[in-house]
């Protein structure tokens, strides 16, 4: 139950001041300082406020609590001056204020901490709530109770992969001052609000929780008494603890707030205490009278007293405000006045006897208000014995919880389902399937998993924007759920991968239809601002036990049975096979290995010769990269180079291949021969390219006349011509040559031959195996040639085999070969040697 903060703090010794317990640092800062600066004064005092003066005196106070208020993904809220986001004017008490009204105001205000002032009105210090709960008697509550007793939140479990700022704005919407975090290796650590502090005051904005995550977890089991956890919590310096349940994982965390707000037997005891001092005058100070009295009145719970019979004696103004009805209505009339007709005979019958057998009750309970709206309380009720032990009275204390109840939903939702889309998310599907598993083990029947992507579904980000593709998954998601039936779990996983859980089937052929039902419900177009458009699925399909038998290998085998899908044309179902599953394993083992390669530098670069074709004399070198793997042995570079441009490695690789030839340049320094190097298009893009490799030709001190860049036509698509011209002109004036490669394949337009700053063209191998025989190839090589020629480019014909190629090329103007018939590949050792072997 959330009793007030006063009530908890009632056992107060007599005539106890805040003088007595309050902090006589006071640490502040000008009006003008910044955020960041008052959060950099915090950290280095290890304090959790900080007050604002001016010459006046005075005149605000920021707090930790404060911090989540702020958007911190914005690096400009930490120089915004602390007064804009400053608390005033600031509460305070006089020094003689009893600790007692101290307390009671906090609560009555919603603050954990006061100014406390002295004759002059002068500030002398600050207490706070921890300063008020480690100054009172309460060792024997604490010992008789345990942690489970008072522990009603669900914990508000947050990532390790959040950003600081994302975890600001939860704990903020949650209400919470502390949050549970989870690692991926299972271990858990926790955010503060002095965390927050800390995070400000070390200018961050884009860091992880990870990075300011405290852990492990200081954590005690749920079994635990309050003693222990309020010692353990005085011994560390720490607000907050974790308590864990008995398979060790966090069930919530436990605060000083939670002890404070949960001692209600002791407010009770106090309440009871001012009730007999009518018939102990004599014995009964008047200060414990008029103390009991106040807290009545000023707390924020509600309060009824009654007889043994269950008549009401006394209500508060809280009671009165909280049920709607008036101190004489409630007066002579029973509990049964707030009925919600929520609970049975048999819960009443219950709640009755414990309190008879313990003089104690605690839970949650329906009530109804006089404007007949019900709302959830939590109720404490204690029996009040007279001096001979008999029960003259039964006081009650509650509170609405309604908000309280709306955050854990809150904090549910956020953790088991889609906040886009209402989907059961990756957790919660997770332990659907795992428990539909084991149902259809322990029942001996199919289960199927259907795992499902949209169809080049970022063009709808790019071209219309992210609130269109949200809308088109919120759209799909109702679709979903239409072609599913009762009983089928469909879920978002993430982006724009979904789920269907069928927990029971009876073979292939009803997952078909299933999957004919899904797929054919993109078949109508889908309405996006204003627009019709198409959007598709590939579905892949797998079954218990056929495919697997466990969770994670359905969903794996089911999420390679979608990629076999998009292979076979998209907007179609596959069945997992065994050949996709290898298929799937072999390129991720691919994958794997060739981020390994490049960590370690395994790729080693090739040259292989271009000749003049006049002279038979060697005029160049083209730099091939090869990898030889290991475990795979020698992968060829028609795969790897595929992955790295799908893995966005090609940049990481092209590097590596520049640096490699420029240190081999700078080796064969005396032979100057020029080198070729094949650059895609990612590098061409990549604004870090130009930079990256002036860099290193300035390592090498390599002459840049003899590096040569070879590009493709794709790197000179019309959308991009404007751009690639101005980098290939930036290229050209450094000494770079250029050249365009596997020209005729690609976008072959005459144009961009006479604006672009090209040095010459290599014409496919494509068009030069078939020479001489074959008439067609001969006439395009032959245009080709005599085009290059017209615009004074040189000329480079790739995969010549056969002397009569080279006799053909020749006669048709060709300048320069390259293939088999003059040379392969080789390393850089045995290229030295060709190398001299032509001096």
């Amino acid at each position: 139950m959330n009793s007030p903060l006063s009530s908890a703090l009632t056992p107060l010794s007599s005539g106890q001041t805040v003088a007595m317990v309050l902090q006589k640092n006071l640490i502040c800062c000008s009006p003008h300082n910044s955020v960041q600066q008052a959060a950099q004064l915090m950290q280095q005092h290890n304090i959790s406020c900080i007050l604002i003066k001016d010459e006046q005196g005075i005149i605000g106070i920021w707090t930790e609590s404060d911090c989540k208020k702020l958007d911190l993904s914005d690096n400009r809220v930490l120089q915004q001056a602390v007064s804009e986001v400053m608390s005033s004017p600031v509460l305070s008490v006089q020094q003689q204020c009893s600790t007692s009204d101290a307390a009671a105001l906090m609560k009555q205000q919603n603050v954990r901490r006061l100014l406390v002032t002295g004759p002059a009105q002068e500030a002398i210090g600050i207490v706070t709530q921890t300063d008020l709960i480690y100054q009172q008697p309460l060792e024997h509550y604490l010992m008789l109770r345990d942690i489970r007793s008072i522990l009603v939140e669900l914990p508000l479990l947050l990532q390790a992969n959040l950003t600081v700022a994302q975890a600001a704005v939860l704990m903020r919407q949650t209400q919470r001052d502390a949050a549970i975090v989870q690692f991926e290796n299972s271990e858990y650590g926790i955010v503060t609000e002095r965390d927050l502090v800390h995070f400000i005051a070390t200018d961050r904005t884009l860091c992880l929780l990870a990075e300011v995550a405290t852990r492990p977890l200081l954590t005690l089991p749920l079994h635990s008494s309050l003693l222990q956890a309020v010692r353990l919590l005085r011994e560390h310096g720490f607000r907050h603890l974790g308590v864990t349940n008995s398979d060790g994982k966090p069930a919530g965390l436990l605060s000083h707030n939670h002890i404070l707000l949960n001692m209600e037997h002791l407010y009770i005891n106090e309440l009871k205490a001012a009730l007999q001092a009518r018939d102990k005058a004599l014995r009964s100070s008047e200060s414990s009278l008029r103390l009991a009295s106040k807290v009545i009145e000023a707390s924020h719970d509600a309060v009824m007293i009654t007889d043994t019979a269950g008549i009401i004696q006394s209500v508060n103004p809280s009671f009165c405000k909280l049920t709607g009805y008036s101190a004489e209505e409630a007066i002579g009339q029973t509990p049964t006045l707030l009925s919600s007709g929520k609970h049975d005979g048999t819960f009443y019958q219950q709640m009755w006897h414990r309190l008879q057998q313990q003089g104690y009750w605690q839970g949650e309970i329906w009530n109804k208000r006089k404007n007949g709206e019900l709302y959830p309380e939590w109720l404490s009720i204690s029996a009040v014995r007279g001096d001979c032990g008999t029960v003259n009275q039964y006081a009650a204390i509650f509170s609405d919880i309604t908000e309280r109840k709306k955050r854990e939903q809150k904090i549910h939702e956020l953790a088991y389902f889609d906040e886009l889309t209402g989907l059961a998310n990756r957790r919660l599907y997770q332990d659907r399937l795992e428990q539909a598993l084991a149902n259809a083990k322990r029942h001996n029947h199919q289960l199927a998993v259907l795992f499902l992507d949209l169809d080049l579904f970022k063009r709808i980000n790019d071209t219309l924007g992210h609130q269109a593709g949200d809308d088109a998954l919120r759209q799909v998601a109702r679709r979903l759920q239409k072609a599913s039936r009762s009983g089928e779990s469909v879920a978002r996983l993430g982006g724009d991968e979904f789920t269907v859980l069928v927990p029971e089937c009876n073979g292939v052929a009803e997952i078909e239809k299933l999957a004919q039902r899904i797929v054919a419900q993109f078949e109508l177009p889908f309405h996006i601002q204003h627009k019709e458009l198409v959007l598709t699925t590939s579905v892949g399909i797998s079954i218990y036990p056929q495919h697997g038998s466990t969770a994670s290998e359905l969903l794996k085998f089911a999420d390679a049975a979608m990629y076999q899908a998009k292979e076979s044309g998209r907007n179609k179902y596959s069945f997992y096979t065994s050949c996709v599953g290898q298929r799937h394993d072999e390129a991720l083992q691919l994958e794997q290995a060739l981020r390994k390669a490049l960590a370690q530098q395994q790729l080693e670069v090739h040259y292989q010769p271009k000749i003049d074709l006049q002279t038979g004399q060697l005029h160049s070198l083209e730099a091939l990269v090869r990898w030889h793997d290991k475990d795979l042995g020698q992968v060829s570079p028609e795969r790897f180079i595929a992955i790295a441009e799908t893995l966005g490695l090609i940049q990481q690789l092209g590097q590596q291949v520049l640096r490699q030839v420029c240190y081999q340049l700078q080796a064969w320094a005396e032979l100057a021969v020029p080198v070729a190097v094949n650059i895609s298009a990612k590098e061409l893009a990549d604004p870090l390219f130009i930079p990256q490799l002036m860099q290193i030709l300035s390592e090498t001190a390599v002459d840049p006349k003899l590096l040569e860049l070879e590009i493709t036509e794709s790197c000179l698509l019309p959308e991009r011509e404007n751009q690639t011209r101005h980098v290939l002109q930036q290229l050209r004036q450094s000494g770079i040559r250029l050249a365009i490669d596997d020209f005729g394949t690609g976008y072959s337009s005459l144009s961009y031959l006479r604006h672009l700053p090209i040095n010459s063209l290599k014409i496919d191998r494509s068009f030069i195996k078939a020479l001489p025989d074959n008439t067609s190839d001969k006439q395009i090589t032959s245009a080709i040639i005599a085009m290059a020629n017209a615009l004074g480019l040189d000329v480079i014909a790739e995969g010549v085999e056969t002397q009569a190629q080279q006799e053909f090329l020749l006669a048709a103007g060709c300048q320069y070969g390259q293939g088999y018939l003059f040379g392969k590949a080789t390393n850089a050792t045995t290229t030295l040697q060709l190398l001299r072997q032509n001096l």
